[in-house]
């Protein structure tokens, strides 16, 4: 099965996971961090497509609440940087042609995270900036994936219709909150099972994703 692009006004692209592979890396530190202070066992489908502040709460509560959220969230700031420094920003099977693609077809598209503005500047350092006419990260919107409002506010910045866009997501949240603003899904699994739904396309793979332009008649 391959899904194609062209059909439609816009793309909105989510980054952790979907683009990049920083999803592990997140869960490997999160976890790490939780471990060495002693938390409970976490579920590692607790964090996958959570916000900072969402993964902080889970900790703080395996945790039983001895530490604080700044204390929790620069622990695991410094876990995520020295994790990246070890293996780098690895780039999803894909991404790079589909990123080029969306530039060759003048599709308009957005970046939509849950990660905060400073994570996200330094993935578009490796992503490229040319695609994105917009992006929406965690710092812009006070209500987070799976909340439809990320969503509904990048379509609105490129000025389309939800329903005129397609969101492409790896995570469950992530897909609850694009399918909330009325966007077409494609799923592309990553960490996480993804079931079938109404308007969701399910790949395995961005490689799968194609961008034929539209024609315009005169």
């Amino acid at each position: 099965m391959r899904f194609d692009l062209g059909g439609f006004d816009a793309v909105l692209l989510d980054m952790d996971g979907t683009l990049v592979d920083t999803e592990s890396l997140w869960i490997e530190a999160v976890l790490g961090v939780a471990a060495e202070l002693g938390a409970d066992p976490l579920d590692q489908a607790q964090v996958i497509g959570g916000t900072v502040a969402g993964i902080v709460a889970v900790v703080g509560a395996a945790t039983g609440g001895r530490y604080t959220a700044a204390d929790l969230d620069r622990r695991i700031d410094q876990a995520v940087k020295r994790k990246i420094a070890e293996v780098g920003v690895r780039l999803r099977p894909g991404a790079r042609r589909l990123l080029d693609d969306l530039i060759a077809a003048g599709m308009p598209c957005a970046l939509v995270t849950s990660s905060g503005r400073a994570d996200t500047e330094i993935i578009l350092d490796v992503l490229g900036r040319a695609a994105f006419a917009h992006t929406v990260t965690a710092d812009d919107v006070p209500r987070h994936k799976p909340d439809p409002l990320p969503y509904a506010s990048a379509a609105a910045l490129l000025g389309v219709d939800p329903a005129r866009c397609v969101a492409i997501e790896d995570s469950l949240a992530g897909l609850a909150a694009a399918e909330g603003a009325g966007c077409t899904t494609v799923a592309v699994p990553h960490l996480q099972d993804i079931p079938d739904a109404p308007g969701r396309n399910v790949l395995t793979s961005l490689e799968m994703v194609s961008v034929t332009p539209v024609k315009v008649t005169q």
